[in-house]
């Protein structure tokens, strides 16, 4: 039997040591705390915001047990949750709205761990509790947008150069704009050419333009309406406070969102699946036009809105927007002159522009400030314009309580959502169920790694309890890994896991068996070992590449549940192939190199 090289057996120390480190926090469980992080106002988060907490906390008899500051976000650790949730007030009140502070629940382990980038694995909805929801993204509306943005496009062109048109039409795949003569048709296609290069145009028999969306550009639409609604779901969630969200795609117009920790469903239910943005538009203040509105008789081009705050005003206002909440950087929510509820807007630069000028344009006239939330219009407030107003600041108030004002600051700064979206799968775990979801999930791996630890010993005598030590190995190195990888841990996981342990003990079985085989044809102990270990090798690697095959399959077509057991379904292959051949072998060589041997406990 060849002698153990020195070099694999610093490889198998540095391993079991590496992952000794990377699997001990977690066995230290979660303590509560307070996350703060910095608004959308540019507020600092810095040492300085930390002592102001820890004086003003101090004051009122509370001092954290830790803290972890990330540069982003600040965790303060509290001893109980009653604690948590006082300290949680306290701050709110001392730093305001421009910081969001919510509640949530850190890792326990020493704080030297995380300097190591050490830290537990992430517990899944099922292990946690929280809740899950499916939404399905209305494409139609979406494509439905970008045919209306198309047609403000235009319609703001048409005016610049001072060319006539007619009606405007938004049609399902395209937007027909007409004219009252063939040259005057001629003229505006030849400059919409030239300003809107990305809109497809054709001229028909009569004096009509058409903008048409083609097929290639209709998918990327509903490809960039996916992700951008993902993207602002990801701003909601942050602003809720939520750690380790879930926000993924499934199918080609559905979205999976797991906010872990979280039992307002209500609260999270209403703030994802709204789609509120702010519209600028100009108010028609003749009264001849709103009673025929009223009586049911709109005008061409005008829509009646109703006001908020359950007000039973009604306001005639043009359908052209001027100004959309696309253009909002930040929204924050505050007080007007009269002390009352309203929210704070500040506009980029092009929004400051076409602000300044629709205000310098209409001195004298109503502007409304419309909010669309949910495909339902309604005015927020319809100030007179005295001046025009520029920098880019707007304040919006109305019959808005304080809460109102913060979820429409909320939603009109994490952004607007591409298109609609409805909830159509909804699950609430508790977290008493996920705490006895994690205890029968350790104690089937529990109780199966002993079942097989039990069964090794008495089949194969000392080799068996090697396979045992080498398999205690592979758990380790497969929960430092998927701690390494900050991998979110499931009920689908642990059986993964529990699978993991019988494919490991497997390799060590054909081990065992090959070293017997070799051994019954008359080979010597030493002979038998290295025998074993080589020509099992072969049969080790194809088993498992094609079982590694099966699990890539399940990672790359999955979701869900079976994407999270793909995931430690191939990780553990691979540290099974490791520590039934490396480690095992090495224990072998310590143990049974420099003897000589005439009979294996085999």
């Amino acid at each position: 039997m060849s002698k153990f090289p020195l070099w694999k057996y610093l490889i198998i120390i540095i391993a079991v040591v590496v992952g000794f480190i990377y699997t001990l926090p977690n066995f230290y469980g979660e303590t509560p705390a307070v996350q703060i992080s910095a608004g959308h106002s540019n507020a600092p988060l810095d040492n300085n915001t930390l002592a102001t907490i820890n004086t003003y906390l101090s004051q009122n008899q509370i001092t954290p047990s830790g803290e972890i500051f990330d540069g982003k976000t600040l965790k303060l650790r509290f001893s109980d949750t009653d604690i948590q949730l006082r300290a949680r007030d306290l701050i709110s009140q001392k730093l305001g709205q421009d910081y969001i502070v919510a509640l949530n629940l850190v890792p326990a382990s020493p704080l030297w761990f995380a300097k190591l980038n050490a830290k537990p694995m992430f517990l899944g909805l099922d292990l946690r509790g929280g809740v899950h929801f499916l939404l399905e993204i209305d494409m139609d509306a979406a494509v439905k947008k970008t045919l209306d943005k198309y047609a403000g496009d235009i319609k703001r062109d048409m005016r610049s150069n001072k060319i006539r048109y007619g009606n405007i039409e938004v049609n399902s795949n395209s937007v027909v704009i007409s004219f009252r003569d063939s040259d005057t048709a001629n003229n505006a296609f030849t400059q919409l050419k030239q300003d809107l290069p990305g809109i497809l145009l054709s001229r028909d028999s009569g004096n009509n333009i058409n903008a048409v969306i083609t097929p290639e550009e209709m998918q990327k639409i509903k490809e960039a309406a996916v992700k951008q609604n993902i993207l602002i779901l990801h701003n909601r969630v942050n602003e809720l406070g939520v750690a380790e969200p879930i926000i993924q795609q499934q199918g080609a117009d559905r979205i999976v969102v797991e906010l872990p920790g979280l039992q307002d469903t209500a609260r999270a239910r209403d703030l994802l699946g709204r789609t509120a943005t702010l519209e600028v538009r100009l108010v028609d203040d003749d009264q001849v036009d709103l009673n025929q509105a009223i009586a049911g008789n709109v005008p061409g081009g005008k829509e009646l809105l109703s006001e908020t705050g359950g007000r039973a005003g009604k306001i005639l206002v043009n359908k052209d927007v001027e100004l959309t909440g696309d253009s909002i950087t930040d929204a924050q929510p505050g007080f007007d002159e009269n002390g009352a509820p309203a929210v704070n807007i500040r506009l980029d630069s092009s929004g400051a522009g076409i602000f300044k000028q629709v205000t310098g344009d209409n001195v004298g006239h109503r502007m409304a400030m419309v909010l669309v939330d949910n495909g339902r219009s309604e005015v927020v407030t319809a100030p007179v314009i005295r001046t025009q107003i520029g920098g880019g600041q707007v304040q919006i108030s109305g019959a808005m309580t304080v809460e109102e004002a913060n979820d429409v600051a909320l939603l009109l700064r994490s952004g607007s959502l591409a298109a609609p979206m409805r909830v159509i799968e909804e699950r609430t775990v508790g977290p008493s169920l996920g705490k006895e979801n994690i205890s029968k999930g350790f104690h089937s791996v529990q109780w199966g790694f002993a079942a097989i630890a039990v069964f090794m010993v008495i089949y194969y005598m000392i080799f068996g309890a090697i396979a045992v030590v080498s398999l205690s190995v592979n758990l380790l190195l497969l929960i430092a890994v998927l701690s390494m990888l900050q991998a979110s841990l499931t009920l689908p996981g642990i059986a993964a896991i529990a699978l993991a342990l019988g494919m490991a003990i497997d390799s060590n079985v054909l081990i065992n068996e090959r070293i017997r085989e070799e051994l019954r044809q008359g080979r010597k102990p030493h002979i038998a070992i290295e025998a074993g270990y080589e020509h099992a090798w072969a049969t080790i690697l194809d088993s498992n590449v094609t079982t590694l095959i099966a699990g890539l399959a399940l990672l790359a077509f999955g979701s869900g549940p079976v994407k999270g057991f793909a995931v430690v379904h191939c990780l553990g292959i691979l540290t099974s192939m490791f520590s039934a051949v490396m480690v095992s072998r090495g224990i072998v060589g310590f143990l049974y190199a420099r003897r000589h041997l005439t009979k294996l406990h085999i």
